[in-house]
C-alpha cells in the first residue's frame, strides 16, 4: 500500500506521552521502527511490525499515533534528529582553521559520507520511499538544506576555497547526490564499484579540482 500523501492536520499528529512509563515505551517504539527500515525498508515497516519488535500492544501506539502514516513521520523525525547530532562536527572551528585548504576540502567530504556511511541502512530506506511521499520528501528536504548550510559555511568561514558562495553549495549538489545514489541503489549503479575509501577519495578529488582551481 501506498503511504498517505497528507502532509498535515490530525492524521500525522502525535499525542506526546506524560507518563515516565508511557514515556519509555514511546521511545522503544520509535527505537524499534528505525530498526525495521534498517532491517527491511519502508515494506517492512507496519504497526503489527514495531509492536512485536518494541514488545509493546498497539494500543501502545494507537494512543499516540493515529495511522501508520503518523508513526513512520515519528520515527523518520527520531531518527533524522539522531544523525543531525552528528552535524555539529562542521560547528567547532578549532580543528578546522589548524587545515589547508585542500585538507579542509578533504574533510568537508569525509565528514558529509561518513553520515552516510554511517546511517546506509536507514538512509537507503528514506531515500527509496521519498520520490512516493511528499512528506518525507518536504521533510528531507529541510534536512539537506540544514547540512548544505553547514557545509557550505565550513568552507567558506575557514578559506576552504576563495569560490563564490553559489559555487561551494554546487559543490555539495555533487557530494550530495553521488552519496544519495550510491547509498539508494549500490556502488556499483552509476560507476564502476569502488570501496567507500576509493569513492570518497574521487569524490575528494572532484571537489577539490572545482573549488581550489586556480
Amino acid at each position: 500500500m501506498s503511504p498517505s500523501l497528507d502532509a498535515g492536520g490530525e492524521l500525522l499528529a502525535i499525542r506526546p506521552p506524560l507518563q515516565q512509563r508511557s514515556r519509555d515505551a514511546w521511545n522503544r517504539v520509535l527505537a524499534a521502527g528505525v530498526g525495521i527500515l534498517e532491517d527491511g525498508g519502508y515494506e517492512a515497516f507496519t504497526i503489527a511490525a514495531v509492536c512485536q519488535r518494541a514488545q509493546v500492544p498497539p494500543r501502545a501506539i494507537y494512543a499516540r499515533a493515529a495511522s501508520k502514516d503518523a508513526l513512520f513521520l515519528a520515527v523518520y523525525d527520531h531518527a533524522m534528529a539522531r544523525i543531525r547530532t552528528e552535524h555539529t562536527v562542521f560547528d567547532d572551528d578549532r580543528p578546522w582553521h589548524e587545515l589547508f585548504a585542500d585538507q579542509v576540502v578533504a574533510k568537508v567530504v569525509r565528514e558529509v559520507a561518513g553520515i552516510f556511511f554511517r546511517h546506509a541502512a536507514l538512509l537507503r530506506a528514506v531515500v527509496l520511499i521519498s520520490g512516493a511521499h511528499p512528506e518525507v520528501y518536504r521533510r528531507g528536504s529541510r534536512e539537506v538544506h540544514a547540512l548544505g548550510d553547514k557545509f557550505t559555511a565550513r568552507l567558506l568561514s575557514t578559506g576552504g576555497t576563495d569560490q563564490p558562495e553559489p559555487a561551494v553549495r554546487a559543490a555539495f549538489d555533487v557530494v550530495f547526490s553521488a552519496l544519495v545514489v550510491r547509498t539508494a541503489y549500490g556502488p556499483g549503479f552509476a560507476t564502476p564499484e569502488t570501496d567507500d575509501e576509493q569513492f570518497v577519495r574521487s569524490l575528494t578529488e572532484i571537489v577539490h579540482g572545482y573549488l581550489l582551481r586556480r
